[in-house]
């Protein structure tokens, strides 16, 4: 802290001592000794007396503190004053931002003598009141002038405006006018910083939400998977391995066979050539619901084309541009479609499905569109209902992108996916 800032806080300080103990003194000498005058005991205090002045001391202690305190801010320069109010900014006292218009009004009425001052602030093109002093306004006085008004600005923008109104008959000295104007041009950065700050709590609330929707969301997704990844253990053990079971167990009946009856055993023989390519055909069937292979070596377009071919409504697929989203966009973007395709051909008796892809502003789109009888998405989506819409944006959510669904009762759905064009943002 400076050596001028002490002295200042010092010289306040010393007025409000000084002044509380001037006060005890007149009280001791009017109470004790003047009335020990009147009582005729002038050769020692009257224990009473004593005690009827520190009972008057007591009771007018804390109003006398608050008068002298008043009258040490009226001593006080505009730069003491403007000094005091931005030193209790920057030690952040009060952390709420409805705090500084208050101790900004409280420092103007007290710095100036005004019967009131009061901040208003700036927004939605109106001015509204955000702080006064003191907090019980006084009713106007019939004559008075009228409040006195500064805008407050920072650069061209301006963020509030300071009224006062002065007492009757008791203008404004050129000090107190200083005081005004000065406080009016220190406010501009100040609100603006408290503007900033509340700014930062809103994003940083936001933040905190985002975190909770992405652990919920991520929480879903293995959910999910744990889900997914039972469901093929289960196809694997009642389908593919028991094709791959019966087989090794024919095979090895041929070989015994063949050692007693070769005709038995040539006939054995063709018939697991049946169940082999049963068993490719399961194989293969569940590869497709993991990661269809075309995906991988041809692109999302072509299977899209592929895997919606036997859909039982009619899909047109539509591609704009060149070039291949990133593999983990690619696959979430396909999987969201052949979900929001399925939806349409059981939930809303679509006849027409239309997909379409591109690129908008360095990110890739993929839209659903069908004729189908349309849903209340708002209500679908705060009811927790619908795990296909749900899924849909968990995929999306998890590699960074995002789903939107449009749609109404009657006019068929849109199903926006939006996502991030480059590895690096996946």
């Amino acid at each position: 802290m400076k050596v001028r800032d002490l002295y200042q806080r010092g010289t306040g300080r010393a007025v409000v001592v000084g002044g509380l103990v001037l006060f005890v003194l007149v009280v001791y000498v009017l109470v004790v000794l003047g009335g020990g005058v009147l009582l005729g005991r002038t050769d020692s205090p009257s224990a009473a007396l004593s005690v009827l002045a520190t009972t008057v001391v007591a009771l007018a202690f804390a109003p006398v503190q608050s008068r002298l305190e008043r009258i040490s801010l009226r001593l006080a320069t505009p730069y003491d004053v403007l000094t005091r109010f931005a030193g209790g900014v920057d030690a952040g006292e009060g952390d709420a931002a409805e705090d500084v218009p208050t101790r900004m009004s409280r420092l103007l009425a007290q710095g100036t003598g005004a019967q009131w001052a009061q901040v208003w602030l700036q927004g939605s093109g109106q001015l509204s009141l955000a702080g006064r002093w003191p907090a019980e306004q006084a009713r106007p006085v019939v004559g008075a002038d009228d409040p006195l008004s500064l805008p407050v600005r920072y650069g061209d923008q301006v963020l509030a405006e300071l009224r006062l109104q002065e007492r009757p008959g008791v203008p404004l000295t050129a000090v107190e006018e200083r005081l005004f104007v000065g406080l009016a041009g220190q406010a501009g950065l100040v609100l603006r910083l408290v503007g900033l700050r509340a700014q930062l709590e809103v994003r940083h609330r936001e933040l905190q939400e985002r975190t909770r929707e992405l652990e919920g969301s991520r929480g879903r997704v293995i959910e999910a998977q744990d889900a997914e990844r039972s469901r093929l253990e289960r196809d694997i053990h009642d389908g593919a391995q028991q094709h791959l079971v019966a087989l090794a167990v024919n095979l090895r009946l041929a070989q015994v066979v063949a050692r007693r009856s070769p005709d038995r055993a040539t006939q054995v023989l063709a018939e697991q050539a049946d169940a082999a390519r049963l068993a490719i055909v399961t194989l293969s069937s569940l590869s497709r619901g993991i990661y269809p292979q075309m995906l991988a070596d041809d692109g999302l377009v072509a299977a899209l084309r592929s895997g919606l071919a036997a859909s039982s409504v009619a899909v047109t697929v539509e591609a704009s541009g060149s070039g291949r989203p990133p593999p983990v966009l690619e696959a979430a973007l396909y999987f969201c479609c052949m979900e929001a395709v399925q939806n349409a051909a059981k939930h809303s008796g679509a006849t027409r499905v239309t997909v379409g892809l591109g690129q908008e502003e360095g990110r890739w789109r993929l839209d659903v569109t069908d004729d189908g009888s349309g849903f209340d998405a708002p209500d679908a989506f705060a009811a927790g209902t619908g795990a296909g819409l749900m899924n849909m944006c968990d995929r999306l959510d998890a590699v960074g992108g995002s789903v939107t669904v449009t749609s109404r009762a009657g006019a068929g759905t849109i199903v926006t996916a939006v996502g991030p064009a480059r590895d690096r943002d996946v």
